[in-house]
């Protein structure tokens, strides 16, 4: 399974993580996997919720959860933003 390394910004957690995702799964996976990680991680700063969205850090750009990874562009580096 090929994997990109991203950094996921949490503004309610004030921190990035770096994360692999699968290029293959779909956004909305991701989505869900990394709200609840995220989550846990932030000890208790984040909340997950059905209204997980995943943005560009920097254009604030909201991606299409019906898309994977890979149809998005997301490269090794990217850094996204999960609110």
């Amino acid at each position: 399974m090929h994997k990109i390394l991203v950094e996921i910004y949490n503004p309610a957690a004030e921190k990035s993580y770096d994360v692999f995702i699968p290029l293959k799964s779909k956004l909305y996976e991701v989505s869900f996997l990394l709200s609840n990680a995220i989550s846990e991680l932030s000890e208790g700063y984040y909340q997950a919720s059905e209204q997980t969205v995943l943005c560009d850090r920097y254009t604030g750009e909201i991606f299409d959860i019906n898309q994977t990874v890979e149809e998005l562009g997301l490269k090794n580096g990217s850094k996204l933003m999960l609110l």
